[in-house]
């Protein structure tokens, strides 16, 4: 019985354990075997040329277009896209025979220095002047950054506007410091259109009148007193002004250069290059005829007002243009860029034998009498005796502003 017992009990298991392996093999999942970690080799990138084969191809970007360089300086409007390797100027100034400014041309900005601002100056200006369309340096110190080309400025002296015209930019003319000393008849016409704002000049300009014309530029001159100036205010008020110091020249070929100094702040470094090798040709001519002259008068300048004489210093364009007509100055000594302010009587001394008297006044006399009778110690002077007397008036406007 036993033994009957442990044969069922036997079938059974062997049944059990047959039908199990059915079941499992019909219904099966595979199972992913698992081995007992090894210790891993480096693995090394695999090649480039495997990478490209095998990996999904990706967009590419179009590169940017080169940007053009401009053939010529850009005179109106801006430039219309940047790149740092591109020379915005190819028209650039070479400065011959000024001394007073100094211009030096980078890709898209030139810095401008004026040097000699008025006489006695201790103090340079510097102007950054950046093409519009274009990033201005981040690094320029004190000096004023403006755009160029300038769309409009405010002259402050008439003799601004021979410059003005010269490089056709007269229209761009938006206001004066005064329209009664003016003569240029375009000038003129755009005064009695109403063309023109009038802001004043000296410390007694007007700042309310400057603003709300929004200039580009006010370009005006300095001597060195609070009582004339005009800029230490308009700087003040962050009007972009720069001082042009054609004056302070010692030669008129320098100061008729500074019209290379306007033309910076217009692009128009090539039409200034054009009119002052114009301009130069013509005087040198006339200078080289007057060294065959065997003879030069002597001559005084200036006249006397509240016994105080006013007369070019030796070192001025003044001086130098007497001798360059073929004149002996009688202060060609001194070495005075501006004007000296000496007593009547220092000027006298040596004025009395002068065979040439150049007045070089604001006001207009109508005959050597009319000069007598303000002031009769003249009478002594040799230009007056042989009625050898100039003055620069003989075109003037109704108001006295002398087109010299």
């Amino acid at each position: 019985m036993s033994h009957t017992v442990n044969k069922f009990s036997t079938f059974h298991r062997l049944l059990a354990t047959t039908l199990l392996a059915a079941a499992l093999t019909a219904c099966a999942v595979p199972v992913p075997t698992v081995t007992p970690a090894q210790p891993q080799e480096p693995t090394q990138a695999a090649p480039t040329a495997t990478l490209e084969a095998t990996a999904t191809p990706q967009p590419t970007s179009t590169p940017a277009p080169a940007v053009e360089a401009p053939t010529a300086n850009i005179t109106d409007g801006c430039a219309e896209t940047y790149s740092p390797d591109v020379d915005y100027f190819p028209e650039k100034v070479t400065v011959e025979d000024a001394t007073g400014f100094t211009v030096e041309y980078f890709k898209n900005y030139k810095v401008v220095t004026v040097l000699k601002p008025w006489s006695g100056a201790e103090q340079q200006f510097k102007y950054v002047i950046v093409q519009c369309g274009t990033p201005a340096p981040t690094d320029v110190g004190d000096a004023l950054v403006i755009q160029a080309p300038v769309k409009d400025l405010i002259a402050m002296s008439t003799t601004h506007l021979p410059h003005l015209e010269k490089l056709d930019v007269l229209d761009r003319l938006l206001g004066l410091d005064s329209f009664l000393y003016v003569n240029n008849p375009k000038v003129r016409t755009l005064i009695e259109a109403g063309a023109l704002v009038e802001i004043g000049g000296g410390a007694e300009v007007n700042i309310e009148k400057t603003i709300a014309a929004q200039p580009d530029l006010v370009m005006t001159y300095g001597v060195g007193d609070p009582q004339y100036d005009a800029h230490p205010k308009l700087l003040e008020a962050k009007i972009p002004t720069v001082l042009n110091a054609e004056y302070m020249e010692g030669t008129p070929l320098g100061r008729a250069e500074w019209i290379k100094f306007t033309a910076l702040f217009f692009n128009k470094e090539a039409k200034a290059q054009e009119e002052y090798a114009g301009m130069k040709q013509r005087y040198q001519a006339v200078a080289e005829k007057v060294k065959a002259a065997t003879t030069k008068p002597t001559v005084i300048s200036g006249m006397a007002s509240k016994d105080k004489w006013r007369v070019p210093g030796g070192g001025s364009y003044a001086a130098r243009l007497i001798a360059d007509a073929g004149g002996a100055y009688l202060f060609a000594d001194d070495t005075s860029a501006g004007s000296l302010s000496l007593t009547f009587e220092e000027v006298y001394d040596k004025a009395v034998k002068a065979e040439v008297w150049l007045l070089t006044s604001f006001q207009r006399y109508d005959s050597i009498k009319a000069i007598l009778d303000e002031e009769p110690r003249y009478a002594e002077l040799a230009a007056v005796k042989k009625g050898n007397v100039w003055n620069y008036d003989k075109r003037i406007n109704e108001n006295g502003g002398n087109d010299y």
